[in-house]
């Protein structure tokens, strides 16, 4: 026996002779008062005549002699049971042996009074042996064992407690049996530390008719946490990743830990770069060599320790691709199941699933196979495959009609430039060069002047092999080349230069054979109940859940329930107002971070870690609710969730709360407060003191100088809309997601006449994309100032200063790293020993401007370079005015040579506004210009804002944050719900005048805000 059980007998010993005692004397009173023969029993009378006596026994004395008979029959019991194996039969049998003896005073034949009194206290005395004994003793007739309890955890308190404890069937030590207890062996409570402790198994086994006793064991555990139990922590120890500054934490597991500061502060790098790297890093490790081959390599965090993990599912905000064919069915499946669903109960027949997928082509061959078995023959065979895909538009939808005077100048030749193509320079190897070389055309020839064959090749001619310069390359005709290379990706993935170069050069229409549906005429023709499958990809999503609710097909019953599933978690998650068919490019990036978090909704998984990036983001006020909700689902099934956030609504359901700073870039990186939310309120950082801060409305508002109309929008489900956008002024608009915000603003307002003659600059959410090589110094194109500048004070070509050109250090390439590569593990990554990470040649750093070399220019922070570019040898005005645009978008930490895959989404947002800043125009759409910005933020965002109009532009936002809506002169409200549900104007005028009116969702939230 261990110390623990030990320490725990003397309880239970008390605890059983508490239990027994208290048992005999109840069950004496009851007897004392009801018995039938007390009046005899405690009157004894002996002789007769003048010589009758009367002996008189006082009930106390009969109660104490009374349980002591008891309580020594109990003993001489107990001992007989060791021997007998059967204590409740000895137990009953004694019991009726003494009241039967003890009936014998009733006859008083031959009897003393000494004899008739102790007969009289023996039938008194029989509660006392039968009551105890039946509570006290249990027979082992079978086995039995008491389970262990976990230890004391608390449970939410919608959870089921003992489902939580003992979640299901148990082993019986032993046996290799697996039994499902009757009664529940965990209905101790938590905290019961000797429920917890003890475990006792007690084996019996019967053979050949006797009883034999195999085993007791005593399996006992200290009260103190089981060892397995102790992981309640994720710690982190001496991060560095990025700007993290030597970063120490311990985050609780089973909780919602927001983490929360000014962007750049640390946040992504500390839960992305550092906690979900390492996770995902250590799964892929357990897979095999051939297969970690074709995984993304990734290098393990700058951190110490990192203890406690586990498995990561990261929800980010990153685009779903931009291919074409992707949609919001393909992406999640739905897409899936349903093509499964006609190929077995649409009318007609026309095939498998793969007739009704838009990605699959229909194939037909026809030929002879040799098959090499026993006597080598040959075999005429055929071989076809109906797939969905509509084979005009090949699974686009859409069709285009090139404007051939958009891809070259015909009075050129291709010699003298004649490409007006982006990119397509007249040295470029890879495009130019190879229709020049190509001996098809002549270079030296005006286009105009081609012959007939000569322009057949020029344009369609197939793709063959060519050589230029010794080296083969593929040549083909320019409309496939171009079409390939710009028109066959999705429109919204393309820079912003390109996109115009799209617009300018094609037209986009439905396809005609296909009516925009992807699909083929066959797989259109198949139905279920007068629905063809691409009907259901155009309905509404919460629609077609309604449509599919309605089918009882029990042949179907498992794909219908799953189907049901995946189309209510859309509806539960606020995206109902989305159909299947919608393009995945076409997403915000609230919505692609939604989308993918449906496939986690109803999920079995447990003990897991889900990783979001501000999951509010595209929500208005009204849906950030659900969003939350949803979260508290997820860490209340066990698992540890982990949230970027700004938003203070979010902030509020936190469980632990994590605030870095104090400031952002090297100004930040460590954690400046952990605890609850109330504690980060008194707490003195920058999210505690502008946790509670609320914009004010406006006294006085700008008055409209001029308004662009737009006259019946109709695009996607705006109802024929109506209104002016006020000039001069700012203007917000909003509305609930889906509501048709964006589909007035780009869709109507953008594209109309109107604007362009206003000068409209669009600034949209589109990501920034760039590798290791991009900084904001080439993004913003403040490096070419700089380096021309270089150029001209040293007498050198300005391409020396580049670090993707010339100039670049020979041994890593100017990527200032170099990275050694081990095979299948991950490639391992340590600065450049020859430049020592400059990036730069040794020759290139021995110029100077304003006695700084290039790289020390690069390292410079936008604060420093702004004041090094203003006065002296190295005034630039050019590139002063783009570091002023940097710095009036709060990114003055930022260092220029700094690669944009290190810049959290806040931060690449901003730096996008301030190089749209530049552009020349008279009205700017800003589109949730919000994003990833702290609540401190926000209010150098409106400083910015206002000193935009007040420069006499006119800037247009379409917001959902409050404090923009507050700040605003004038509002648009769409709605009143989505999808369907919206597409009107349900309010204009003055945020007073929506706060006063109260009449829409928008109005309720901003006056619930403005009131604090």
């Amino acid at each position: 026996m261990t110390a623990a059980t030990q320490d725990l007998a003397p309880t239970r010993r008390r605890r059983r002779t508490a239990s027994v005692l208290g048992a005999a004397g109840a069950a004496l009173a009851v007897w004392l008062v009801a018995d039938p023969l007390l009046g005899q029993d405690l009157r004894i009378t002996e002789g007769d005549g003048s010589s009758r006596q009367t002996l008189e026994i006082g009930l106390l004395p009969v109660a104490m002699v009374s349980l002591s008979i008891g309580a020594a029959g109990w003993a001489v019991l107990a001992v007989l049971e060791r021997f007998t194996r059967r204590s409740r039969q000895v137990w009953v049998a004694a019991a009726l042996l003494v009241l039967a003896v003890s009936f014998l005073p009733l006859t008083g034949a031959g009897m003393s009074g000494g004899t008739r009194t102790a007969l009289a206290l023996m039938h008194l005395a029989v509660p006392a042996v039968l009551v105890p004994g039946l509570l006290g003793r249990r027979t082992p007739a079978r086995r039995t064992r008491t389970l262990p309890l976990r230890p004391s955890t608390p449970l939410p308190k919608d959870q089921d407690s003992r489902s939580a404890r003992c979640p299901g069937p148990h082993t019986v030590w032993g046996t290799g049996r697996t039994t499902q207890p009757r009664r529940d062996p965990c209905a101790a409570g938590p905290g019961d530390a000797s429920a917890s402790a003890v475990r006792t198994i007690t084996r019996t086994a019967r053979s050949q008719g006797e009883t034999t006793r195999m085993a007791k064991r005593t399996d006992t555990q200290s009260p103190a946490t089981h060892a397995a139990d102790r992981h309640d922590l994720i710690r982190v120890h001496g991060a560095r990743e990025n700007n993290l500054k030597d970063v120490s934490i311990e985050l609780p597991k089973r909780r919602l830990t927001v983490f929360t500061g000014v962007s750049g502060s640390g946040k992504s790098s500390l839960v992305f770069d550092t906690v979900a790297a390492e996770s995902q890093r250590l799964i892929n490790e357990t897979y095999s060599s051939f297969v970690q081959g074709f995984m993304p390599n990734v290098g393990r965090p700058e951190v110490d320790v990192l203890d406690g993990l586990t498995t990561a599912i990261v929800v980010d905000q990153q685009p779903m691709g931009a291919d074409p064919r992707s949609t919001v069915g393909t992406a999640t499946d739905t897409n899936a199941m349903l093509r499964v669903l006609y190929s077995r109960l649409g009318k007609p027949h026309i095939g498998g699933p793969a007739a009704f997928a838009f990605n699959v082509p229909s194939v037909k061959a026809a030929g002879a196979i040799t098959v090499e078995k026993g006597n080598k023959k040959a075999v005429k065979a055929t071989f076809s495959r109906t797939g969905g895909m509509c084979p005009r538009c090949e699974g686009r939808g859409s069709v285009s009609d090139i404007d051939l005077s958009q891809l070259y100048d015909d009075s050129k030749s291709l010699s003298e430039g004649a490409f007006t193509i982006p990119g397509w320079k007249s040295d470029s190897f890879w495009t130019v060069r190879v229709y020049a070389e190509s001996g098809f055309v002549d270079p030296d020839k005006p286009i105009r002047k081609y012959t007939k064959q000569e322009m057949q090749d020029f344009l369609y001619h197939e793709a063959v092999k060519v050589k230029v310069d010794g080296v083969n390359l593929t040549y083909e005709g320019l409309i496939p080349k171009v079409q390939k290379s710009f028109f066959s990706k999705d429109r919204d993935a393309l820079q912003p230069h390109i996109r115009a170069f799209v617009d300018r050069a094609a037209t986009f229409t439905d396809c005609p054979e296909c009516e925009g549906t992807r699909l083929a005429e066959g797989a259109r023709s198949s139905k279920i109940k007068r629905k063809s499958i691409a009907d259901l990809c155009r309905m509404e999503i919460r629609d077609l859940a309604e449509w599919v609710r309605g089918l009882d097909e029990p042949s179907v019953a498992p794909l219908l329930t799953a189907l049901r599933h995946s189309l209510d978690s859309f509806v539960e998650i606020g995206l109902g107002y989305l159909s299947l068919d919608r393009p995945t490019g076409t997403l915000s990036g609230g919505e692609a971070q939604r989308v993918k978090l449906i496939q986690h909704l109803g999920s079995s998984l447990t003990d897991v870690t889900y990783v979001f990036d501000e999951p509010t983001i595209g929500l208005h006020p009204h849906d950030i609710q659900r969003m939350n909700s949803l979260l508290l689902r997820l860490r209340d099934k066990g698992n540890t969730v982990l949230v970027v956030e700004h938003k203070p609504e979010t902030i509020a359901i936190a469980d632990h709360v994590v605030d870095l700073g104090p400031g952002a870039g090297t100004a930040g990186g460590t954690v400046c407060y952990e605890g609850t939310l109330e504690g980060m309120r008194k707490a003195d950082t920058v999210t505690g003191r502008h946790l509670d801060d609320r914009a004010t409305l406006k006294d006085t508002v700008r008055k409209a100088e001029g308004k662009l109309p737009i006259r019946g929008a109709k695009t996607h489900n705006l109802r024929n809309v109506n209104v002016d956008i006020p000039l001069g002024v700012l203007c917000v608009v909003t509305g609930v997601a889906g509501s048709g915000k964006s589909s007035l603003v780009h869709g109507s307002l953008v594209n109309d006449p109107a604007a362009a003659e206003a000068g409209v600059v669009s600034i949209d959410q589109s990501t920034i994309r760039g590798s290791r090589r991009s900084n904001p110094a080439t993004y913003t194109g403040l490096l070419e100032p700089i380096r021309k500048a270089f150029a001209k004070v040293n007498g050198v070509k300005p391409a020396l200063f580049s670090a993707n050109s010339e100039g670049a250090c020979p041994n890593c390439n100017g990527a200032g790293v170099t990275f050694t590569d081990l095979g299948f593990m991950q490639s391992v990554s340590s600065p450049c020993e020859e430049c020592e990470g400059k990036r730069f040649q040794a020759s290139v750093l021995e110029y100077h401007l304003g006695g700084r070399d290039i790289s020390e220019v690069l390292t410079m922070s936008v604060d420093e370079a702004e004041e090094f570019f203003a006065t002296g040898e190295a005034r630039i005005p050019a590139a002063h005015r783009i570091l002023q645009r940097l710095s009036d978008v709060g990114l003055g930490y930022l260092t220029l040579g700094q690669p944009l895959t290190t810049l959290s989404g806040g931060e690449r947002q901003r730096l996008k506004l301030a190089t749209h800043m530049g552009e020349k125009g008279g009205v700017y759409i800003l589109d949730e210009p919000t994003t990833g910005l702290h609540l401190a933020d926000v209010e150098q965002l409106l400083g910015l804002l206002d000193r935009l109009v007040d420069s006499g532009k006119s800037v247009i936002v379409v917001e959902h944050h409050q404090a923009v809506m507050a700040h605003a002169d004038w509002i648009i409200d769409l709605g009143p719900g989505a999808g369907h549900d919206g597409g009107k104007i349900v309010f204009e005028g003055t945020p007073a005048e929506l706060v006063e009116a109260g009449s829409t969702l928008t109005g309720e939230h901003l006056a619930e805000y403005v009131k604090g």
